[in-house]
């Protein structure tokens, strides 16, 4: 027999026993699954935060090199008053 959990709650028991019952699956296949696809959210969760970390990091640091006054999108000194290159 493998490692053995054991759960002293009555809520999670019925809740597994539930889901057990509509899956028709046993007991264990049904625990084993659930805390499967909880763990694939909580990774795929961290995953992406990591990721935008990572995007805010580099942002920060674009913007650090940009100087300041930020550039803007006035192209004014290329056009002239009827919007035509000078």
């Amino acid at each position: 027999m493998g490692t053995q959990l054991n759960i002293k709650s009555e809520d999670a028991y019925r809740l597994a026993s539930e889901l057990s019952e509509l899956t028709g699956e046993s007991l264990t296949a049904a625990v084993t699954e659930a805390v499967r696809e909880r763990l694939a959210r909580e990774r795929a969760t961290r995953g992406r935060e990591a990721r935008l970390a990572r995007i805010r990091a580099i942002a920060a640091e674009i913007r650090a090199g940009m100087g300041t006054p930020l550039p803007t999108s006035d192209h004014g000194w290329i056009y002239d008053e009827d919007g035509l290159p000078k």
